[in-house]
C-alpha cells in the first residue's frame, strides 16, 4: 500500500522539461493539505469553545448559584393527551399552550412574509421611477418605517387604525409587520435591480417590450436570483420580530411563554424552549435559502 502511495506521488510529480512551466502541487497532496488543515482548526475551535464552557461552569458554580430544573413539565406544555374542555371532553392527543403560540407565530410570520415580498417589490420598483411624485412618496415611505420602532407603529396599527377599521389583533399584527417589512424588502429590490446591468433594459425596449413586460421578464427573475440571500436574513428578522405582537395580547409563542411562566414559575425551562423553537423556525428558512441559492446556481 506505502508503494503504491509513493509510486501516485512521484507520478504526480513529474516536471516536465518546457520551458517557463511552474511546479504544480500534486491533487493527491492537496487533499492531505486539506484535510490536515480542517482538523488543525477544529481542534482549534474545539479547545475555545471547551475553555468557554469550563468558564461558565467554574464563574456559576463559585457564585454558588443552584436551581432545580424542571424539564418533566415541558413535554406536556408541548402536545399532551387528554381533554380540551368540558366542551369538547374527547380524549386525544392535543397541542400544548407552546405549540399552539408556535402555529400562530408560523402563520403570522408566513402572511407577513407574503404581503411583505409584494409590498416590497412596488416600492422597490418605484423607488427606480422616473416620476419625481412617485419617487418621492416611496422614499418618504421607507424612511419613515425604517427610521421608527416597530413596537410603535404595532401600537399606532392596533390601537388607532384597528379601532377606525375594526382590525383583529392577527390582522394588525399582521399589517404592522408586513408594511414593516416592506420597507426594508423595497431597499433590498431595488438594489437588485439596480444591480443589473442598464443595457439589458435597453435591449428590452429596443426589441419592442414595454417597461413593464422587461422588467417582468428581464430584470425582475434576475434581480431575485441576486437578492435571495439579504432577503432571506431580512425574514430570518421578521420571524424573530414577530415576538413583539405579544404586547397587542396576540396568543403567539411570545405570549403563550409569558402565560406560562406566570403559572409555573419554571422561567428558565419555559425560555429555553421557546428559544428552540425559534431556532427551528429561523433554521428552517436558513436551510431552505441555501437549497434555493443551489438550484438557482445549477440553472445558471
Amino acid at each position: 500500500m506505502v508503494c503504491g502511495l509513493c509510486r501516485r506521488a512521484c507520478q504526480a510529480t513529474k516536471i516536465t522539461k518546457k520551458r517557463g512551466e511552474r511546479f504544480r502541487i500534486p491533487p493527491f497532496f492537496k487533499e492531505r493539505r486539506l484535510v490536515l488543515t480542517f482538523t488543525k482548526r477544529s481542534i482549534i475551535t474545539l479547545v475555545v469553545l471547551a475553555i468557554i464552557i469550563g468558564s461558565a461552569y467554574y464563574f456559576f458554580s463559585q457564585r454558588g448559584i443552584t436551581y432545580i430544573w424542571h424539564w418533566e413539565k415541558m413535554p406536556e406544555m408541548l402536545f399532551y393527551h387528554g381533554a380540551k374542555s368540558a366542551d369538547d371532553p374527547t380524549i386525544r392527543l392535543r397541542m400544548g399552550v407552546l405549540m399552539m403560540g408556535f402555529m400562530l407565530t408560523l402563520k403570522i410570520s408566513i402572511a407577513s412574509t407574503f404581503f411583505g415580498i409584494i409590498i416590497g417589490t412596488v416600492v422597490g420598483i418605484a423607488r427606480l421611477s422616473k416620476e419625481p411624485v412617485t419617487r418621492w412618496l416611496s422614499l418618504t415611505y421607507v424612511e419613515l418605517i425604517r427610521n421608527t420602532p416597530l413596537l410603535v407603529q404595532i401600537y399606532i396599527i392596533y390601537f388607532f387604525v384597528g379601532t377606525l377599521l375594526r382590525l383583529t389583533a392577527f390582522t394588525a399584527g399582521t399589517a404592522a409587520l408586513s408594511i414593516f417589512a416592506g420597507a426594508y424588502v423595497g431597499e433590498i429590490v431595488r438594489a437588485g435591480i439596480q444591480s443589473i446591468h442598464k443595457g439589458q433594459m435597453e435591449a428590452s425596449r429596443s426589441l419592442g417590450m414595454s417597461y413593464a413586460n422587461a422588467m417582468r421578464h428581464i430584470i425582475l427573475p434576475q434581480a431575485f436570483k441576486r437578492i435571495i440571500p439579504p432577503l432571506a436574513g431580512q425574514f430570518i428578522s421578521l420571524i424573530k420580530d414577530s415576538s413583539l405582537v405579544s404586547v397587542i395580547a396576540l396568543a403567539d409563542l411570545t405570549f403563550q411563554a409569558i402565560q406560562g411562566v406566570a403559572r409555573t414559575y419554571h422561567a428558565f425551562e419555559i425560555y429555553f424552549t421557546v428559544a428552540f423553537l425559534y431556532l427551528v423556525m429561523t433554521f428552517t428558512l436558513s436551510m431552505a435559502t441555501q437549497y434555493i441559492e443551489r438550484r438557482l446556481a445549477i440553472s445558471d
